[in-house]
C-alpha cells in the first residue's frame, strides 16, 4: 500500500516549512526557508499562488484547491486538475518552446506545482485594458497555437502516443463539465449562477435567450467541442492566460487541458480580442482610444494569418501522422493533393473558431466567469453599452459563421457596431 497524506491547503505561514525541506526548492530559493519570503497573489477563479523568495530567487507555488473557489465549497472540484496542468505544460513545453513557465517542482497528491516566476510580466488583459500596444503578442500567440494544436494532433503524434494521450487527458471531467455548460448552455437560459448588467442588458438578454437559432447553433458547438477530440487544447485560451511584455509573450494555466476542436483554442483566443475592442471605450479616461481599437483588429489579423501559415508549414513539413498520409498525396507526386485536404481543413478550422468565438463572448457577458476588460467599467450604463454591442457580434458569429469569409468583413461590423449609438 502507498502512504497518502491528507490534502492540506498552503497559506503564507506554513509554505515556507511545508516545503523547504526539498532539495529542488532550496536550491532555487536558499537554504534557509526561515528567510522566504511568501506573498499570496491569487489567480481568480479556481486556485491559491502564491510568490516566493529566498537569497537565491523567486518561483510561483500554485495548488489547486478541492473546490470552484469563485463560489466556494458547494461546487467541489477534483485536486487532479493539477495533474493535467501539469502534464499540458510539459507537452506545451516541447511542441513550442519557451513559450510556458517552466517547471521546477510538482507533487500530485497536494496537488502543487512550483514554476517559473515570470517578471517583469504582467497579465495580458491587465495590459489591453491599460491601452498598451505590445508589438509581439499577434505573431506570437498564432504561433503558439499553430504549433501546439498541430503537433498535438494525429496530423503529426504516432497513433499510439497519441491515443495514450487521449485516454490521460479523457480523465479531466469535471473542468470539460465546466466548459461544456458555462460556455455552451448557461448563457442561453435562466441558469442560477448566471450574472449580467441588469437592468440595462435585460431586454437584450431576453431577446438572446428566445433566440431558437441561436439556441440551436450554440448546441451545435457544444455538440462539436464534445465529440471532436482533434489534439490537445490549452482549454481556457484568454487575454487573462497569458503574460507579457514588450519582448516576451508567455502562456499559463492549462488546467482546463483536454483532447478537441483545434479550432476551440483559437475561437475562445480571438474572442477576447474583440471583447476587449469594444470596451475600449470604458477605458477612455486619459484619452481617446480609437488608435487602440486599430490595433486591437491588427492582432486579431495577425493571430490568424500567422496561426494559418504556420499551420501550413508545419503540414508541409511534419505531416508525419495517420492523418493526410504522405503515401496518399506528395510521395505519389500529388501535391495539389495534397493543398486541396489543407485548404478544407483550415477552412473548417475558421468556421468552428467563429462559432467558438461567438459563444465565448456570450459568456464572458452572460454568464458567471465575467472578464475584467468589462467588468472594470463603473459606470454602469457605459458598461451596457459596450456590452451590447459585444453581445450583437457575437451572436452574428455563431449564427452567421458558414457565411462569413474574411476576418475583413467581421472587423467591418465590430466598426460599425462600435460606431452605433446605443441607448
Amino acid at each position: 500500500m502507498t502512504d497518502t497524506k491528507p490534502f492540506v491547503a498552503l497559506c503564507p505561514e506554513t509554505l515556507p516549512q511545508r516545503l523547504g525541506a526539498l532539495p529542488e526548492l532550496r536550491a532555487r530559493f536558499g537554504a534557509d526557508n526561515s528567510s522566504w519570503r511568501v506573498r499570496e497573489v491569487g489567480d481568480g477563479n479556481l486556485n491559491l499562488v502564491f510568490i516566493v523568495e529566498g537569497e537565491q530567487g523567486k518561483a510561483i507555488v500554485k495548488q489547486a484547491l478541492p473546490y470552484v473557489r469563485l463560489v466556494g465549497e458547494s461546487w467541489p472540484l477534483p485536486l487532479k486538475r493539477s495533474f493535467f496542468e501539469y502534464h499540458a505544460l510539459v507537452r506545451q513545453s516541447e511542441r513550442d518552446p519557451g513559450m510556458v513557465p517552466e517547471i521546477f517542482y510538482f507533487d500530485a497528491e497536494q496537488a502543487i506545482i512550483v514554476m517559473e516566476f515570470l517578471s517583469p510580466h504582467i497579465i495580458l488583459r491587465r495590459a489591453l485594458i491599460e491601452g498598451q500596444q505590445l508589438p509581439r503578442i499577434g505573431r506570437d500567440l498564432g504561433l503558439f497555437a499553430a504549433r501546439t494544436l498541430f503537433r498535438g494532433s494525429d496530423l503529426a503524434m504516432s497513433a499510439r502516443k497519441r491515443k495514450e494521450d487521449l485516454a490521460l487527458f479523457s480523465e479531466n471531467v469535471e473542468l470539460c463539465d465546466i466548459t461544456e455548460n458555462l460556455v455552451f448552455s448557461d448563457p442561453y437560459f435562466e441558469a442560477s449562477l448566471n450574472r449580467h448588467t441588469s437592468p440595462q442588458l435585460d431586454g437584450l438578454v431576453a431577446e438572446l435567450r428566445a433566440d431558437r437559432d441561436l439556441k440551436v447553433e450554440a448546441q451545435k458547438l457544444k455538440h462539436l467541442f464534445t465529440a471532436k477530440a482533434e489534439t490537445l487544447l490549452h482549454g481556457d485560451l484568454h487575454t487573462g492566460s497569458v503574460m507579457v511584455t514588450s519582448e516576451e509573450t508567455r502562456v499559463i494555466d492549462p488546467e482546463f487541458a483536454f483532447y478537441g476542436p483545434i479550432a476551440f483554442d483559437v475561437g475562445m483566443m480571438i474572442a477576447n480580442f474583440w471583447m476587449s475592442y469594444f470596451s475600449q471605450a470604458g477605458h477612455e479616461e486619459d484619452g481617446d482610444r480609437e488608435e487602440m481599437r486599430r490595433y486591437l483588429l491588427g492582432v486579431i489579423d495577425e493571430i490568424w494569418t500567422t496561426f494559418r501559415a504556420e499551420f501550413a508549414r508545419l503540414w508541409h513539413e511534419e505531416r508525419n501522422g495517420i492523418l493526410y498520409q504522405r503515401s496518399l498525396f506528395e510521395d505519389r507526386g500529388d501535391r495539389l493533393g495534397s493543398e486541396q485536404a489543407l485548404d478544407h481543413m483550415l477552412h473548417e478550422i475558421w468556421t468552428d473558431m467563429l462559432g467558438f468565438a461567438g459563444v465565448e463572448i456570450h459568456r464572458r457577458i452572460l454568464g458567471l466567469a465575467h472578464n475584467a476588460d468589462f467588468e472594470t467599467i463603473s459606470d454602469l450604463d457605459l458598461r451596457a453599452r459596450c456590452e451590447t454591442k459585444a453581445l450583437k457580434l457575437g451572436r452574428h458569429l455563431v449564427v452567421n459563421r458558414r457565411q462569413i469569409h474574411s476576418l475583413a468583413e467581421i472587423n467591418s461590423l465590430a466598426n460599425r457596431l462600435e460606431k452605433e449609438i446605443v441607448i
